[in-house]
């Protein structure tokens, strides 16, 4: 079976305490975990944390936390494949090996054990490093504009501003939710967004992207409304 890796630093900009906050009525880390574990895709379900307390809560969840994530992996700028990394490297130098490793985001309450169970299979093709959520623009991306310095506006794209709507190509975006990897795909920090990726395209109903307040305020609601919560 595979391996669940959730990302969970204990600093947070923007929110503070975010992966510990309450979230409908659990700590926000609860949620990937409780869909990690209700999947039945892993044979272990662990937390990459600096934070004693984090680590604390995801015990508590039901995860298990075998390393403490060092410093020079737990800033900001630190690419989530680097972490992912570091924690195969580190099961492996203790004697464990796993060929499929799904990376778990802390904020994505609104992943489901069904789509990481549909997704599971998908990552074990011939040719696929990577499967992984996104979700299609809601808007063509070809009719953006910039504000300038002045307060006007100025299209990306000014060859696109007479075509249709229709006409224009789709576009998608990672929904942040998972990333399943093959171990050497990891371990080689090899990029994911290549002709070896498949991704999985979520409703937009269940992708919110929660870094600011009013973010979360939102996103609850949808919660809430589309009956996540359990009520």
């Amino acid at each position: 079976m595979a391996l669940a890796v959730i990302p969970a630093r204990g600093g947070s900009k923007r929110i503070p305490r975010k992966n510990a906050a309450d979230f409908c009525g659990r700590p926000m880390i609860a949620w990937p975990i409780r869909a990690a574990l209700e999947s039945g895709c892993f044979e272990r379900i662990i937390v990459s944390t600096d934070d004693p307390d984090v680590a604390a809560l995801a015990r508590e969840c039901g995860a298990q936390t075998p390393f403490v994530r060092p410093d020079h992996l737990s800033d900001d700028r630190t690419p989530v494949i680097d972490v992912i990394g570091h924690a195969i490297e580190t099961l492996e130098g203790a004697g464990e090996r796993h060929e499929h490793v799904c990376c778990l985001f802390a904020t994505a309450p609104f992943l489901k054990a069904e789509d990481l169970r549909a997704s599971a299979g998908l990552i074990t093709a011939d040719g696929v490093d990577y499967v992984f959520s996104a979700a299609r623009y809601g808007f063509p991306i070809q009719r953006a504009f910039r504000v300038t310095d002045n307060g006007g506006c100025e299209m990306f794209d000014p060859g696109q501003f007479h075509t249709r709507s229709q006409d224009l190509e789709e576009a998608y975006h990672d929904a942040a939710q998972f990333y399943w990897g093959v171990r050497a795909a990891w371990l080689e920090r090899r990029p994911v967004f290549t002709p070896r990726a498949h991704p999985v395209v979520l409703p937009p109903s269940r992708v919110w992207d929660i870094d600011t307040p009013d973010d979360w305020e939102r996103a609850e609601l949808m919660f809430r409304a589309l009956g996540l919560d359990g009520s």
